[in-house]
């Protein structure tokens, strides 16, 4: 019998890794387990106002199939008035609503790239962009963030990484896992980058609004403000700004130079108007829904500054963060890692190869779990690592 022939876009192993299989046979040996990477806000404990989630869900209005591509005029209106808050103008009609920022990738990726183009990540970064990128034919790059006192870019070697086939950079700001968000400066370089060798600039700001400035950082500015020498592209959604990753709303903010931005925009509509995977329930939700954020926004910042207290309680060596609900510890000597952790201490962390990072002695644990558990956890990596 010849078996199914298979695109090799999707040609990826899918076999249970040797630390997913440990989980596994943990949990269903019955061992009770601190498990330090849900990061899915809706199983963490924090209230919801659920009556005023779902009301807008009513309305009769959802029953009428009128289908914009760039999504109703007033979700998108909605979406420039949440940047207004961070102090950027934002044109209506310089917007595109997706389903998630990852469908706004795919759009991004076929609009900017044929098929073995390359476009230059961050690393360390979220595992999720290879997949992406597998699924419209478009090859990544990796750039180096390095860390010192703090986390930088290394531009010398992005631009090294730069070839006749790169299309894109793709900024995530701040970083998911380290926490860095772009600085001035940086920005003022990338877009320098981009200008010399053409390129787009794709930046995912969904933990923008998740800063833990201190005195000696500098704050969080979105792309979105101030000018735009090179053709930007801002993604978000309310995944992260009102914690609620089930209402799958995203999207895509267009910026540059008037021609490139208008050229791009009437491709992205036909790239919409091609699925159209917006529904309209959640489309005359979403003012409703960022009108609500902040109040999830507080609980969960609260929430990561109080895990950020415990692991410094416990003196554990935490890498710098500056925002999002994520961390990275380095835990010295402890050389074993995320599958040691788990077999010594009874902790589930993600390794730190997980997200690119060689290292030794580097895993990643989410700040937005609930801080009695989280504490246990902290515990137990204390006295293995200790």
């Amino acid at each position: 019998m010849v078996s199914q022939r298979f695109s090799a876009r999707t040609g990826w192993d899918i076999a249970e890794s040797r630390f997913a299989a440990a989980i596994r046979q943990a949990r269903e040996s019955g061992r009770p387990l601190i498990d330090l990477t849900v990061s899915n806000p809706t199983v963490c404990g924090f209230e919801y106002d659920v009556e005023a989630i779902l009301e807008p869900l009513q309305d009769a209005r959802s029953l009428v199939y009128a289908p914009d591509p760039r999504g109703m005029r007033s979700a998108r209106e909605a979406v420039a008035e949440y940047y207004a808050g961070h102090g950027a103008t934002v044109d209506p009609d310089a917007l595109v609503l997706t389903t998630s920022t990852s469908e706004g990738y795919g759009y991004l990726f076929r609009l900017l790239c044929d098929a073995g183009d390359e476009v230059l990540v961050a690393q360390p970064s979220y595992p999720l962009f290879d997949f992406l990128a597998d699924l419209e034919d478009v090859k990544l790059k990796p750039y180096p963030l390095f860390y010192d006192f703090g986390w930088w870019i290394d531009f010398a070697e992005l631009e090294r990484r730069i070839g006749p086939r790169t299309r894109a950079i793709v900024v995530v700001h701040p970083n998911n896992p380290t926490g860095h968000g772009t600085k001035r400066v940086e920005r003022e370089q990338l877009e320098q980058i981009c200008l010399r060798y053409d390129l787009a600039m794709i930046v995912d700001e969904v933990f923008l609004d998740y800063s833990l400035h201190r005195e000696d950082t500098e704050e969080l500015v979105s792309f979105a403000k101030g000018s735009h020498p090179v053709l930007t592209f801002c993604l978000s959604g309310l995944s992260k700004i009102v914690g609620l990753p089930q209402m799958k709303v995203g999207w895509i903010a267009a910026f540059g130079p008037e021609i490139d931005r208008k050229m791009s925009m009437g491709r992205l509509e036909v790239i919409a108007d091609t699925f159209l995977s917006m529904n309209t329930p959640g489309q005359l939700a979403l003012p409703r829904w960022l009108d609500q954020r902040r109040a999830i926004q507080k609980q969960i910042l609260d929430r990561t500054r109080t895990n950020i207290l415990i692991i410094n309680g416990y003196g554990i060596d935490m890498l710098r963060v500056e925002a999002g609900w994520s961390a990275i510890l380095r835990l010295g000597g402890f050389d074993w890692g995320a599958e040691s952790l788990l077999d010594i201490a009874g902790v589930i962390v993600h390794p730190g190869a997980f997200y690119g990072m060689s290292e030794k002695g580097r895993v990643v644990v989410s700040l937005i779990g609930q801080a009695e558990e989280f504490s246990i956890g902290m515990e137990r990596i204390s006295n293995v690592s200790s």
